[in-house]
């Protein structure tokens, strides 16, 4: 595969002394050329399970580490950064999704790492929230419990399953909470942000007690 794509920027001639084909070609213009080779490597089906949803979702990593930190000192322009670092992570799970539809490249690393980086996207914030007495702990430790048991749960499958209508629903609610205890927002909000919290929690131990239910039938 890399030859194809060699041949494509190079021109080859005859080496007089050693009797061999050279590439007429400059190291500069190789060098320019090795992104466009990489990418086809990393996202070729048949090289690698590596994909641009893929990629895209491994992105939302990135998002962690900034998050834990903008939130280790909240002041209120620290609070809105860190919500629109969250929101964009979180906007690209869509994304990814959509991408991964669209262009036909649904592979099972992609359905094994989409859930398992929404979980550390999601626990990331909720364990800094705990750090500042925002929301209790047993509550995240539900959570944490949950996300635990269905991944051990769905590494034991035969066979890799995408999240079902219920884990959908209870991501979304889970990005709520978080984006509303996150923002600097005035006191009347702290009733509605915990409201949303506390049903996170429940819709997290449903959509978990429904992956566990022997569904022979269901799409999970």
């Amino acid at each position: 595969m890399l030859l194809i794509c060699t041949e494509k920027i190079c021109t080859k001639k005859e080496d007089p002394q050693q009797g061999r084909s050279i590439c007429d070609r400059t190291l500069y213009d190789l060098l320019e050329a090795l992104p466009q080779l990489l990418r086809h490597y990393l996202t070729h089906p048949l090289i690698s399970p590596m994909n641009l949803p893929t990629w895209i979702t491994v992105s939302r990593l990135l998002g962690v580490p900034l998050l834990l930190w903008l939130l280790a000192n909240p002041t209120e322009q620290a609070r809105w950064i860190a919500l629109t670092i969250f929101l964009l992570a979180a906007g690209t799970d869509w994304l990814d999704g959509y991408l991964a539809r669209r262009l036909n490249q649904i592979t099972d690393l992609g359905k094994f790492l989409d859930p398992l980086v929404d979980k550390l996207l999601v626990l990331a914030p909720l364990l800094s929230l705990v750090e500042l007495g925002q929301v209790p702990a047993w509550g995240v430790f539900l959570i944490l419990a949950r996300e635990l048991t269905i991944a051990g749960w769905r590494v034991n499958q035969p066979q890799i399953s995408g999240a079902n209508l219920w884990g959908k629903l209870k991501t979304v609610t889970q990005i709520a909470a978080i984006s509303l205890l996150i923002a600097p927002l005035s006191p009347p909000w702290t009733t509605v942000a915990l409201s949303v919290f506390w049903l996170a929690v429940l819709l997290t131990l449903v959509s978990g007690a429904i992956y566990l239910l022997p569904q022979p039938n269901a799409v999970k």
